[in-house]
This record gives C-alpha cells, structure tokens and sequence, in this order.
C-alpha cells in the first residue's frame, strides 16, 4: 500500500492571466498510482478544460472546496500559496510547491513553526546540482520574445537598419542565461529571426557577462552604452545588493529595453533585505509584464527608499513560462511523474539522502533537508 492515499491540487488564482493547471492525462497518472485526486472547484475551468476531462471513467478524481483541496496528505500547487493560506494546510500534509527557500525566508520560517513537511519543486536537483524540475528554456525565450517585440513595436527604425545588429547584453552565465544567449541571437522567435532575414537583416549579437564582469563599473558602462536589450539572468550571492545599481540604468540608450529574467522580489523588511537585481524597476506578473518608464506602477509598487529615477522601458514576469500554460505543464508534468511516484509510495518521512537517483533527488528539496543546513 502507498504511504500516501489522496492528493489536492488547489487552484493558484495569483493572477487573472495564470491560466496553469496540471492536465488531465497527469491527473489520471496520479490515479493510476492508487492516490484520490481531489480538484478545487472550478479549477478545470483555470486551464479551460472541464469537470468531465479530469474525472473521464475516473471515480478517483473528486471536486471539492479550497479547504478541502488544502486539508490533504499531499498538496501540489505550481506557485507557492499565499501567506495566510498556509493556514489551511492540514496537520501533517505535506507541500510540494515552488518554493525558493533561498530567497523566501519567511515561507520557511512559517512552514517550521506550522510543522509541516514541504518540498520545494525548485530545489530538486541532481548530484551535481543542476535542477531537475524547471522549464528555463520557457523563461529565456518568452521574456527575450517580450523585449523584441516591445523594441519592435516603440522603435520599429531599428529593425530597418541592416548595418547595425540589435545588440542584447546577457547578465548571468547559469542555465537561464545560456538559454538567454540563444534566444536574443533568434531575436526572441525564429519566425521574427526568418522574416528579419528574408529582409537582408544583420540580425542580433549577444553578449554574455558573468560576476567577474558585473562588478567592474568601467566595463559594464561600455556594455550598457551599447546595448539595445539589456537582459538580467543573474542568480546573485548576495540578493541584498543589485548587480545594476539605478544609476547605471542611466547608461543605457534611451530606447533600450530591460528584460527581467531574474524577477527576484523586493523584501525590504527580511534580514538581509532582498532587492532587484536591476535597481528601481517594477516586477511584473502575467496580467502586466510590459512597463514604460511613465508607467504608475514605478511608483506604487516599488518600495520606498529604493532609487528609480533613471527608468527604461522594462519586461518583467514572475511566471515567464506561464505565457504558454499547456505547453508548460506538459513540460513540468514530464519531469514531475517519477518524483509524484516515488513521494507517494515511499512518503515524506521515508526520503532518505542515501537512497537511489530519484530519492536522493527529492530529499534535498525537502524542508528538513533544507533546515539541516
């Protein structure tokens, strides 16, 4: 018999545009593992599916109240839910959600004190640390894709200069940078990249800076002054300190574009303070990740004491995958299934650092793992 016997699945209502939902093939594969499977109310309809996709021939797939969702052995939410809802996590459910410990220290703190078991899908990593339940690719291309088309669509000229390549700058050298790197020489699409060179286009060049150039202010001066998209991919040491301070924005020509890739959160009242890795710009979600530097949102959303007079045109989302919701479940459903299986066979408490791929995997993303540290 399994060590866990049902699962919630809770809608996330972040925003109106998250439209993520696990699909119904990856519901029934959770079935077909001996687990009951209970949706929140109206959650097929976030993914525009219906009641009847889900629970087709199926008597283990269950509507039910939010509470209800939450009051399970095992809960998987894509994004982390709020502060307050933690509150309706059942005595003994474990969470499996997003949730970047490293930067979230109230999120573990608050876990600790409710005494709950918790994976962070975002540190499931093989031995070598690379992470294994991600979709970086998604992240690259469809902010990259944002900042062409908002530089095509506010300087359509400089898509009509075949001397002159668009020049991107690429902060940050890890995962989402390399896919960073390929997106901007497609310009963002490879149907925008062919068009542009059915036309005789010169195309666009990237360039790719890691912390050995970040911290030389001369040099990233010269980058900054080039660049027509400036793209922050960074995943900082130390995220208290913005690798782009607000004056260097200043740098920038006036057309150009930030592309947030990072999109780590303002914290101000943690200790140590999380910041921007570009200073002073706003952080955007799937309802609004286009800001123009007269947007109200530069006021009313940033902290204050944090400098944002020098302002450029920036694209920023939190969930960047999001753009595309089916193809980036399908994607985060593929990689999931053979932790899903191994947690509800096994359990929480049984996940131990010596045991095979898959365990060892899982178990550096639990909560005890995290706190043992």
């Amino acid at each position: 018999m399994n060590a866990l016997q049902s699962v919630g699945l809770p809608r996330m209502m972040k925003e109106q545009g998250e439209r993520r939902v696990f699909l119904p093939d990856f519901v029934h594969f959770l079935t077909a593992l001996g687990v009951e499977v209970f949706l929140e109310e109206g959650y097929w309809s976030d993914g525009g599916f219906t009641i009847e996709e889900y629970q087709r021939d199926n008597p283990h797939v269950h509507r039910c109240s939010r509470e209800e969702a939450f009051d399970r052995e095992l809960v998987l939410i894509l994004r982390a839910p709020e502060r307050h809802e933690f509150n309706l996590l059942g005595r003994g459910s474990c969470l499996v959600t997003m949730l970047h410990y490293n930067t979230r220290p109230w999120r573990v703190q608050r876990l600790k004190d409710l005494g709950m078991r918790a994976v962070s899908l975002d540190s499931i990593t093989d031995d070598n640390n690379l992470r294994l339940v991600e979709n970086m690719r998604a992240v690259a291309w469809n902010g990259i894709d944002a900042a062409f088309t908002e530089l095509e669509r506010s300087h359509p000229h400089l898509f009509e200069r075949y001397s002159c390549p668009i020049r991107v700058i690429v902060l940050g050298t890890g995962i989402v940078g390399k896919y960073a790197v390929e997106a901007a020489t497609k310009m963002g699409s490879l149907n925008r990249n062919e068009g542009y060179m059915e036309k005789g286009g010169t195309g666009s060049v990237a360039v790719a800076a890691g912390r050995s150039v970040t911290s030389r202010t001369s040099i990233m001066r010269t980058l900054l002054e080039s660049a027509d998209i400036l793209v922050d991919a960074t995943r900082r040491r130390n995220p208290s300190i913005p690798v782009v301070p607000n004056s260097w924005i200043a740098w920038l020509p006036p057309h150009a574009v930030v592309a947030d890739l990072a999109v780590d959160p303002y914290l101000p009242n943690d200790r140590p303070p999380v910041v921007r890795g570009v200073e002073g710009i706003p952080q955007g979600n799937l309802d609004k990740y286009v800001f123009l530097p007269e947007d109200p949102d530069w006021e009313r959303d940033i902290p204050d004491g944090v400098p944002t007079q020098n302002r450029r045109t920036v694209v920023s989302c939190y969930s960047w995958p999001g753009v595309h919701p089916q193809q980036c479940m399908e994607h985060y459903s593929r990689q999931l299934k053979p932790f899903m299986e191994l947690l509800i066979e096994k359990g929480y408490d049984a996940l131990s650092p010596e045991g095979g791929y898959i365990e060892r995997a899982l178990y550096r993303a639990t909560l005890r793992a995290w706190l043992s540290r």
